[in-house]
């Protein structure tokens, strides 16, 4: 991967199309998680990887890769909510999803873009505050604070819609 992070800036066509390969599945997966609709995810990821095209001078050899170009699928993905939201279209859930059940793809949706983005690459990226920080642009204290918000949401969302949650909650 560092070969590729320090031929990036400096590429064409080629090390685009390794940073697509490498990267491709993984923000595709993030970007359908936070817009919940597979078809405008296809189309984040295209903005992305053209965004990170032509701003790849920008790209400064011994940055990590990841973070940046995670980073500029988060602005992409708030670019699209913002026009969803301007058009006044209401969100919809996806028909299936192989990771999260209905329930808490239900309370998921309660949480704002933002911080499902958070949760989203928190739990199931698995990505250290440290890395969120350079793709939200906050420190990583704030960005640890917000998601335990963010968490406390979801299992109060759950509890009150799904009695079984509480049950577990009251079981520990």
């Amino acid at each position: 991967m560092d070969k590729l992070e320090s031929k990036f800036a400096k590429g064409c066509e080629r090390e685009l199309e390794a940073v697509m390969e490498a990267y491709g599945a993984k923000l595709l997966r993030y970007c359908h998680h936070v817009l919940c609709d597979y078809y405008e995810a296809q189309d984040a990821l295209q903005v992305t990887f053209i965004k990170a095209y032509n701003k790849r001078a920008t790209f400064k050899e011994g940055m990590a890769l990841s973070p940046w170009l995670y980073r500029i699928a988060y602005t992409t993905c708030m670019d699209i909510l913002r026009k969803r939201k301007m058009r006044s279209l209401l969100y919809t859930k996806p028909a299936e999803d192989e990771y999260i059940s209905e329930e808490v793809l239900e309370a998921l949706m309660t949480l704002s873009a933002a911080d499902r983005a958070l949760v989203y690459a928190r739990v199931m990226e698995e990505q250290s505050y440290e890395t969120l920080a350079k793709i939200h642009g906050m420190r990583a204290a704030t960005l640890r604070k917000r998601y335990e918000r963010a968490k406390g949401k979801l299992a109060a969302a759950l509890q009150k819609d799904y009695p079984y949650y509480a049950k577990l909650e009251e079981s520990k």
